[in-house]
């Protein structure tokens, strides 16, 4: 049924297709559909307008029109439909299909933690590593050393990118996925880099139930200067 309420419009000329407003959207509302960003279903807006402040090019306004009400439920489904192995995320890249390898050194696809999914089915009882893009770059044995045969890698920079962000994204995946128990941060030992272990944290208070954050260091070459582990929710045996 059709209302008078708001909307977001997308000024396809200003648009370059970036995705930021994509990703933004909790609700799926944007796809990037043959270079653009365009609104899926107008029922999938709820019109407060969370990816104007994403979009670089000003692309995107709040407007007072007749269109499809809000519908929580239709929205449900769609991001419960969109949730794949092989479902494509919202920015359209071609190389942003979620996947899991099983003869990889990296056991899933994507890696960043901008772009991943949280109900990616891969994250089911896996053990979760969230390091500074640095990180694999300093230690050749990398993924033997901390990843094995099970890890689930994600991967970003506290210094450049949105800590908040961030944090909602961790703790999304954290919420649909009451399996996992514990998350390792792998970061470099320079200050900047510390922020992640912080904002992990804070991300597993924000799942409401116990989970063990522990930390590794690394140095500019590589080795381990610590290793400790920060509890939230309960006691740990050391």
């Amino acid at each position: 049924m059709k209302v008078m309420r708001k909307i977001i419009e997308i000024d396809e000329k200003r648009c370059d297709g970036c995705g930021q407003c994509a990703m933004a959207c909790a609700e799926g509302a944007i796809a990037i559909i043959d270079g653009k960003a365009r609104l899926v279903s107008e029922s999938y807006c709820d019109g407060l307008g969370a990816c104007i402040g994403e979009c670089p090019q000003g692309a995107i306004s709040i407007v007072e029109r007749e269109a499809e009400d809000f519908d929580p439920e239709a929205v449900h489904q769609h991001l419960t439909s969109r949730e794949s192995s092989e479902s494509t995320l919202p920015c359209g890249c071609p190389l942003t299909h979620v996947k899991t390898f099983s003869s990889s050194f990296v056991k899933n696809w994507p890696v960043k933690i901008r772009l991943i999914s949280p109900r990616a089915p891969f994250f089911e009882g896996a053990r979760i590593f969230i390091a500074a893009d640095c990180g694999p770059a300093s230690c050749p044995s990398f993924h033997e050393k901390f990843l094995g045969e099970s890890g689930v890698l994600l991967i970003g920079c506290p210094k450049f990118d949105n800590l908040n962000e961030y944090r909602e994204r961790i703790g999304s995946i954290l919420k649909a996925h009451p399996s996992i128990e514990e998350v390792t941060v792998i970061r470099m030992e320079v200050p900047c880099c510390s922020g992640l272990t912080g904002i992990v944290r804070r991300a597993a208070e924000d799942s409401g139930r116990p989970i063990e954050v522990k930390e590794v260091v690394l140095s500019a070459k590589g080795n381990v200067v610590q290793q400790s582990p920060v509890v939230i929710g309960a006691k740990i045996a050391l």
